[in-house]
């Protein structure tokens, strides 16, 4: 007997995914969004497809994971973002690693990454993955601002098939709250900005992207997003200094 399934995301303003979302996790036996008041159709939506919605207010992505764990009625958890998609394989290879006898308690699944309507390759994209289906008996969240990670007690194991990833109409406002969330989390440690980190630390991030993870291979698109992630990083520094300033 397969063991029963939670499908949880933490949701704002995605209504154009929710339909998408519902349907690719259509093998759940309960599917949770957290939502952080949501201003278009995105709840509406969800509660019309049978979606269990809570409302929260967000205060940062480990808080928000580890509270819609908290909800779950069963034990085995998937937390994909609304803007993931899972293919008909990915669906039963989880249905299988769930079912089947193992010592593995969370599982990392591979993403493939389209911006701009092409499937990134290079660019550090090629080796993204995270761990997206677990079993709450023996994990949780990190506590990261973040960037947040699974703490588990027990085994993790990399999936065969991936997850397909369509970021690009929320791309740019998800980086502009990483960076918000991560100068927070460097104003808590007393990390002070200066000229090292408006300017060398933005540069290597485009460095490291564009030529050292061969981004320059996905063409337009491996440039744009090496920018956007360099520039994610100078304003994580800005963020900072301005908290220091108080200057909202």
């Amino acid at each position: 007997m397969t063991p029963k399934i939670t499908a949880l995301a933490i949701t704002l303003n995605e209504e154009e995914n929710v339909k998408r979302y519902v349907q690719s996790l259509s093998f759940a036996d309960e599917i949770i969004f957290i939502d952080s008041n949501s201003t278009d159709e995105t709840v509406a939506i969800a509660k019309k497809m049978g979606v269990q919605v809570i409302s929260r207010d967000f205060d940062d992505f480990s808080t928000q994971r580890n509270f819609a764990i908290n909800q779950s009625k069963n034990d085995w958890i998937v937390f994909f973002d609304l803007d993931e998609y899972l293919t008909p394989k990915l669906q039963e290879e989880i249905l299988t690693a769930v079912s089947s006898p193992n010592d593995c308690v969370a599982f990392y699944i591979k993403r493939n990454f389209f911006f701009l309507g092409k499937q990134i390759k290079f660019g550090g994209w090629q080796s993204d993955k995270a761990v997206r289906l677990f079993n709450k008996k023996h994990c949780s969240f990190n506590g990261n601002l973040v960037h947040e990670s699974i703490i588990t007690s027990g085994k993790k194991r990399l999936m065969k098939e991936s997850v397909n990833h369509y970021s690009y109409k929320t791309y740019k406002s998800k980086l502009k709250l990483y960076s918000k969330l991560q100068a927070e989390s460097l104003f808590i440690k007393k990390k002070r900005p200066n000229i090292y980190h408006f300017i060398i630390r933005p540069s290597y991030r485009f460095l490291w992207q564009y030529i050292f993870r061969l981004g320059f291979l996905d063409g337009k698109e491996g440039i744009v997003l090496a920018y956007l992630h360099a520039y994610s990083v100078y304003n994580r520094y800005l963020q900072l200094w301005k908290m220091y300033r108080r200057i909202e």
